[in-house]
């Protein structure tokens, strides 16, 4: 459980900002922007590391002990990793290399056995592969060797026969792993699948526990490699990097980038592809982290990291910001701005605290007949939109016209 520490944004503090600080640059926000990239990406590879000490020590003496130490080290590994998404809209590094970390949602049947009442997406011709099961696989006329389940082979695997369902790496191919499929519906419930699922010998349990335990530790051995690459793409000090182009670019086109990330996972990705899609069908396929029932801190989490470009800070770092640069050039925007982003944080508590402390979870909230629970959604997801339209004026303050974040054809 996470515990959320929401401190509202005063006029006091503001006049304090004001009249303190000096306004920063433009080019120091961006400097700024690319530190805050850099320190989120080691974060991430940080907590991924930590979740690979503990799946290494689960597949060496499975327990239902240790299964649950690897649970906890993933949903503490997304606290870090959702925070960095806001890096990927704007910038082609990134946003070319995150499917292979989250792509969502996925058809399970791909990697693992699946239940007789699994609706896998028509056309499919990997939903049923079931990788751990098999030594090959027929694409077409095609048929590939799968016998050694290596990273590079699962990387080549992913939108296998041109399907985007087909997710064979990443933090939600970990997570299917240690959960299994969440078979409760818009019930109680995450997945429950049993540690003996990796224990080699007599009592195993669904067959080819070894292949399980092998498909596990080479997508974390990609996830851990992929992750250490984004960490050399935003290191300072090279001239051949992604940092290093972002910060030779003119400053206004790079200012660009920052807000565009900002405005599009704020509306198009999360109030939208994550929420109001979720939402309008009623549709658990939809949720985010569907197996663990972690889809509140991933979206609370993504929102954080929006903040976190404004405020140019994660965790305790913060230097120059949009947030400074406005309080010093436009303090009553940056007074507006500050609202809304702490509107943001409290409608995104909320769905943390209905599954925290009322055990009343995304999946469940978005069920046909929960209104109480859709009027906490679209909270948040109004929320969102109000921040994005905010986000724009920010842009606009900066000389930034024209923003036009990425709605994903969705109508707010």
């Amino acid at each position: 459980m996470h515990r959320l520490f929401i401190v509202p944004l005063t006029a006091c503090s503001l006049a304090f900002g004001v009249a303190h600080a000096a306004a920063p640059s433009k080019d120091a926000v961006v400097e700024q922007y690319a530190d805050v990239a850099l320190t989120t990406y080691q974060a991430s590879l940080t907590s991924a590391k930590a979740l690979e000490r503990a799946i290494e020590r689960f597949v060496g003496a499975p327990s239902a002990a240790g299964l649950q130490a690897a649970k906890d080290a993933w949903i503490d590994a997304r606290e870090d990793y959702q925070q960095s998404e806001v890096f990927r809209f704007g910038n082609p590094v990134v946003d070319d290399w995150e499917g292979q970390l989250n792509a969502w949602p996925l058809d399970e049947g791909l990697i693992d056995y699946v239940d007789d009442s699994y609706v896998h997406e028509l056309g499919n011709p990997g939903a049923t592969a079931n990788l751990i099961a098999a030594d090959s696989v027929q694409v077409g006329s095609q048929q590939l060797d799968v016998t050694t389940l290596s990273p590079e082979l699962l990387a080549s695997l992913n939108e296998l026969g041109g399907s985007e369902a087909n997710v064979a790496t990443g933090y939600h191919a970990v997570e299917f792993l240690l959960w299994g499929q969440d078979l409760n519906g818009t019930n109680a419930g995450a997945g429950e699948r049993p540690y003996t699922d990796f224990v080699v010998g007599a009592d195993c349990t669904n067959d080819h526990c070894h292949r399980r335990r092998a498909y596990l530790q080479a997508t974390m051995d990609l996830l851990i490699a992929d992750l250490e690459f984004m960490v050399d793409q935003w290191a300072p000090n090279q001239s051949d990097n992604y940092r290093a182009a972002l910060l030779s670019e003119p400053t206004d086109n790079a200012l660009r980038r920052v807000f565009y990330g900002m405005g599009s996972l704020a509306l198009g990705e999360l109030a939208g592809e994550r929420m109001k899609v979720a939402l309008s069908a009623f549709s658990t396929e939809d949720e985010h982290d569907c197996f663990s029932d972690n889809t509140h801190n991933s979206h609370f989490y993504n929102a954080r990291g929006i903040r976190n470009v404004y405020r140019g800070e994660f965790g305790d770092e913060d230097g120059s910001s949009i947030r400074g640069y406005l309080q010093a050039n436009d303090p009553q925007l940056a007074e507006r701005a500050d609202a809304a982003f702490a509107d943001v944080d409290a409608a995104m508590s909320k769905l943390v605290a209905s599954a925290e402390q009322d055990n009343v979870h995304f999946d469940q909230l978005i069920a046909m007949d929960n209104t109480e629970g859709h009027a906490l959604v679209q909270s948040a997801i109004d929320a969102l939109v109000a921040e994005a339209r905010i986000i724009e004026e920010m842009a606009l303050a900066m000389d930034i016209d024209r923003l036009n974040p990425d709605n994903a054809d969705h109508q707010f």
